[in-house]
């Protein structure tokens, strides 16, 4: 438990760190200020966003789920204003920030096998032909 913890902890951590390097708005001032502020987003994510998320359901629906990049730029944009050592200089860096966040964490998650990414490539057993009539392999998302 403690493992998946931290192998989680540190992609939060790497995709926060690539999100201060690509987003304008978005910086910290040193090392332990970037940690906390990863590990606050975390918990706020795992916490709160399933709370805002059915506030605010349908909002989400009508604009088919991006309406989640905002719950998640709020969050980023909270942990800034929590977070001495940790800025987010204004509501777009902190959108801009959490897409930038979202898409390294999946592509971190999807690449180690962590968490609970939604991209999987599947090939079928050998011998046996896949149910669409090609040999090629299926792609769940």
């Amino acid at each position: 438990m403690a493992v998946i913890f931290l192998q989680r902890w540190i992609i939060n951590t790497l995709a926060v760190l690539v999100a201060t390097h690509v987003v304008g708005g978005i910086h910290y001032d040193t090392v332990s200020s970037l940690f906390v502020a990863s590990l606050l987003f975390g918990i706020l994510i795992t916490f709160l966003r399933p709370l805002l998320f059915l506030l605010t359901l349908p909002l989400v629906v009508v604009t088919l789920g991006l309406f989640v990049l905002f719950i998640n730029a709020a969050l980023l944009y909270l942990v800034g204003s929590l977070v001495k050592g940790f800025h987010v200089d204004g509501f777009w860096p902190a959108f801009w920030g959490a897409l930038v966040i979202s898409i390294v964490s999946l592509v971190l998650n999807t690449l180690t096998g962590s968490g609970e990414s939604r991209v999987r490539v599947r090939r079928p057993a050998p011998g046996n032909k896949p149910t669409g009539g090609g040999d090629g392999p299926v792609i769940d998302v």
